[in-house]
């Protein structure tokens, strides 16, 4: 299968639709597979345009499809290795050790980051794109990081969401690639958390 699927698929708060929950994958079908070419061609699209990040990952509701699909790069630390693994209906199992706050991003969150808890190891659940059942205990800190990120885009949380109240947690990511501290109140106005009206 190919995808005419680009950067420009992909949604961006304050999208609502980034903040509902996915429905669950019944059956592997044409229509799965395709999804998943449309996940890697966005993402690698994505990408291309960003001399400083590498895309390390995609739920299915960032091009605006509510299936609880994600997909993770296999290699971090190698942008030419293309390949994702992919978990459909991904869930947490459990989660254990500690809380760590570090910085995290989000390809539907332009340019800003935050310093984000969470959990250093998670037991997840899914099934493998042949649809057979796959259990990953998270080998480190950051893939747990990323497991906790996906999953939650998939019953429509955004990593703002955990900082929402927290007014020194956000960073805007420079032109030179640096992080740099940014005010509240320009997060505030760029509307990418949640309105409770």
């Amino acid at each position: 299968m190919s995808s005419t699927y680009t950067r420009k698929n992909i949604i961006t708060l304050p999208n609502l639709h980034l903040r509902e929950r996915s429905q669950r994958i019944r059956v592997i079908d044409d229509e799965t597979l395709q999804l998943i070419d449309d996940m890697l061609a966005a993402t690698l699209d994505w990408e291309s345009s960003r001399p400083h990040e590498v895309a390390v990952a995609l739920a299915a509701v960032q091009i605006d499809r509510l299936h609880r699909v994600v997909i993770i790069r296999e290699d971090f630390d190698d942008k030419d290795n293309k390949n994702f693994t992919v978990l459909i209906n991904p869930e947490i199992v459990k989660c254990e050790g500690e809380l760590i706050t570090d910085h995290e991003g989000c390809l539907s969150v332009k340019d800003l980051y935050g310093l984000v808890p969470r959990w250093s190891k998670v037991r997840v659940k899914a099934v493998d794109i042949n649809g057979r059942e796959v259990r990953i205990k998270s080998p480190n800190p950051f893939i747990a990081r990323i497991l906790q990120h996906e999953i939650d885009h998939t019953n429509g949380i955004c990593f703002v969401d955990h900082i929402a109240d927290q007014h020194d947690a956000f960073f805007i990511l420079t032109e030179s690639g640096e992080l740099e501290p940014y005010s509240y109140e320009k997060v505030v106005e760029s509307g990418v958390l949640e309105q409770n009206d």
